[in-house]
């Protein structure tokens, strides 16, 4: 990996003053490959990583996988009820010892079947008994640090991270009434492949500029890009949020522009007349709503590319309505109408990063969500930098 020059790291002031006076990443930081390795060592490498959601393992044995920034993952729950995260990769020769998710007594590896214990202990390796100094207890799979918020499952390959809650406790206070550790929602079907820098989707989710904008009509109008309110936050901070208030309480994307499946039983009258969007980058977006959650969990698997799980929450009850289904099939139509103007525009974004011509633009006062996501990056690029540039020249 290239470390970007010194000069670059300064031209990252200029993102990451006031608002008003604020320009955009330079567009490299979207589209280059040496810049997204950087981005892992600052970012994916200490930072705390959604997952997925603690209802996804419900009971002994339950596990399931995923990929982020290319590392193949494996969360389970052990015998004493206790979640785990751990690499997926077999410590002998790197076969997977897992995919998809399901229900078992211990993780068998295909390949040689050398077998682990829920937790990823080593507990067999056949015909290993002539191999010189060979110590099973070395040879578990690689464990990460684990830490449940609001129902989803963060880990952290950084063994000396600092613990998540803390750093998070502005956002958790402002979505608390929605009590999302006990929300329900199925498992989000398999993530589809999108063309873009995760960037390019976690700014996209947070602009309240556009929302009257691109979404002009029937589906969005009663979410005027006017009352978008963007609380402080500290870029130490692991997330942060925005608020735009609605014409009318319990707003829902749905053609009845009202919430037709139950609210969140404990949603303050302030919840009831906004919608919510909580952040905890690089990984976590949430939209939140009187009656249904959006979570978007983003993935990158590349420079220009992404998997993301798009999952729904709903108040603990609602799904044994008979009428669920037919209600939210009028939430998710409205739903899908808007991201697919949001992915177009996303997609063609990621096009115009890749010019020559692409600017380092100036925001509009609609866009302070962008202004502390940027300040939130920099702050950690500069570390990494420093870190790394340390480093580097230690004997």
């Amino acid at each position: 990996m290239r470390l970007p020059p010194d000069s670059f790291f300064s031209s990252l002031d200029a993102s990451a003053v006031d608002l008003a006076d604020a320009v955009t990443l330079p567009p490299v930081c979207y589209t280059g490959a040496d810049f997204y390795a950087f981005e892992q060592e600052a970012l994916y490498n200490h930072e705390w990583l959604c997952v997925g959601r603690e209802a996804w393992v419900p009971h002994t044995g339950d596990y399931f996988s995923t990929r982020i920034v290319g590392e193949p993952i494996i969360v389970s729950r052990d015998r004493d009820g206790m979640v785990h995260a751990m690499s997926a990769v077999c410590q002998h020769r790197a076969m997977l010892v897992a995919e998809g998710s399901g229900n078992t007594r211990g993780f068998v590896c295909p390949y040689h079947h050398w077998s682990y214990d829920l937790d990823g202990a080593l507990i067999g390796a056949p015909a290993m008994s002539k191999t010189c100094d060979f110590d099973k207890a070395r040879h578990g799979l690689p464990s990460f640090k684990v830490e449940i918020w609001n129902g989803f499952v963060f880990v952290n390959f950084d063994a000396d991270a600092a613990p998540l809650a803390p750093r998070i406790a502005r956002v958790g206070e402002a979505i608390a009434d929605y009590d999302l550790a006990s929300a329900e929602g199925p498992r989000p079907d398999p993530a589809p492949h999108l063309p873009w820098n995760w960037k390019v989707m976690f700014e996209n989710n947070n602009d309240g500029y556009h929302a009257s904008r691109l979404h002009q009509g029937p589906l969005h109008d009663f979410v005027p890009s006017g009352r978008a309110e963007f609380p402080d936050s500290d870029p130490e901070d692991a997330g942060f949020l925005r608020f735009n208030g609605t014409l009318h309480a319990d707003a829902s994307f749905n053609a009845t522009q009202k919430a037709v499946l139950p609210i969140f039983p404990g949603l303050t009258d302030a919840s009831r007349n906004r919608m919510t969007f909580a952040n905890v980058p690089p990984t976590l977006s949430l939209v939140m709503m009187s009656d249904m959650v959006i979570y978007l969990i983003l993935r990158p698997n590349g420079p220009e590319s992404l998997e993301m799980d798009t999952g729904f929450l709903f108040a603990p009850g609602a799904m044994k309505d008979p009428a669920f289904d037919h209600k939210l099939d009028m939430n998710i139509r409205a739903s899908g109408h808007i991201i697919a103007q949001d992915m177009h525009v996303d997609e063609l974004v990621q096009v115009g990063l890749r010019s020559r011509y692409a600017p380092r633009g100036r925001y509009s006062w609609q866009e302070g969500a962008q202004g502390q996501f940027n300040k939130w990056l920099v702050h950690r690029y500069r570390a990494a930098h420093a870190r790394m540039t340390r480093l580097a020249v230690e004997p």
